[in-house]
């Protein structure tokens, strides 16, 4: 059993770039909730609460929904950056009585990057990555970083904001061949690859530069590619709620696990290099554990760090013959 270490007496400083928004969920019944979320923004939450205190650079406005975003952020203990956007952005879900959703986007994407510090390890991904004005400036901060932080991209595909779709492919293309891990789900390789199967495309991915391709497959876990190895590992079985912020809570929990590892600053790729396959294997249980306890309560609601490690035992009791890596 691999045991993970306390954190380092030098805390990684973690600078996530991407979009903090409203999700407003029209339900059938007439009924409406109102739940902060936002790709990059449910990521640092994840990592706010397992006790890193990331920045999040993003745009939120001055008004009642910014409040509630800000609101939301702090008491994880997550530090805003960025000047104040004209209003907060908001995704707006349509629910039909059998739970299908029709989504409506109203996204506002402009950063400033001039006062932003060099961080040790940097997240982007989702709207931001690929939304003009801002996306450029996400390409910026993802190039200075380039091999003197921990660079990780979550491309988490948002078909319904994409006109041009072979220039969004273009886009993510350049980003991934950047990063050092790039997470992804099942549904953004049948975007971007149609109908191509998920392994090989990880394994494409992984061959043009990241040092870890992990794809995860909904309730059937997740698979990584990681020097030339093919390594899958089972979902926890859990009772679902819903999906919303499983993925980000996945992707917030590996770079926890990764940064444990040492993972982090101009040593990253080396620490990549030489991390065993059964550490690895350990960082992706750990994060499917996170991402099971996000599924089986509403909204993006990711454990703390004492509720994870509760998770993980109680995983890991649960399948006591899975502990070695699978791989294929």
């Amino acid at each position: 059993m691999v045991r993970f270490e306390p954190h380092a007496p030098r805390r990684p400083d973690i600078l996530v770039v991407g979009e903090a928004l409203v999700d407003i969920v029209h339900r059938a019944d007439g009924s409406v909730d109102e739940r902060p979320g936002g790709s990059p923004a449910n990521v640092a939450l994840t990592l706010g609460r397992l006790d890193r205190s990331p920045r999040l650079l993003t745009a939120i406005g001055d008004d009642a929904h910014g409040r509630l975003v800000r609101a939301w952020l702090a008491e994880s203990a997550v530090i805003l950056e960025g000047a104040a956007s004209a209003r907060t952005s908001l995704a707006s879900a349509h629910l039909d009585e059998q739970g299908s959703a029709r989504y409506d986007f109203a996204i506002t994407w402009e950063i400033d990057t001039a006062r932003t510090r060099r961080a040790d390890a940097l997240h982007v991904g989702s709207i931001a990555a690929v939304l003009d004005p801002g996306a450029h400036a996400v390409a910026d901060l993802v190039d200075t970083h380039h091999r003197r932080a921990l660079v990780s991209y979550d491309p988490n595909v948002r078909a319904g904001l994409i006109d041009d779709e072979d220039a969004v492919r273009s886009l993510v293309a350049a980003l991934r061949t950047q990063a050092d891990v790039v997470k992804a789900s099942d549904d953004d390789i049948a975007w971007l690859h149609p109908g191509e199967d998920v392994v090989s495309v990880a394994r494409r991915w992984a061959a043009e530069g990241p040092a870890l391709v992990v794809v995860t497959l909904g309730a059937r876990g997740a698979i990584a590619v990681v020097r030339g190895e093919v390594l899958r590992v089972p979902g926890v079985p859990v009772e679902l709620v819903d999906t919303v912020g499983a993925g980000d809570t996945f992707m917030g929990t590996l770079i926890d696990g990764l940064l444990q590892a040492g993972a982090y600053g101009a040593e990253a790729r080396r620490v990549l290099a030489d991390l065993s396959t059964g550490r690895i294997d350990s960082i992706l249980r750990r994060s499917a554990a996170a991402a099971a306890v996000t599924v089986s309560r509403p909204g993006a609601d990711p454990p703390r760090l004492a509720e994870l490690d509760q998770a993980v035992s109680a995983a890991r009791q649960r399948a006591p013959h899975e502990r070695e890596p699978r791989r294929r």
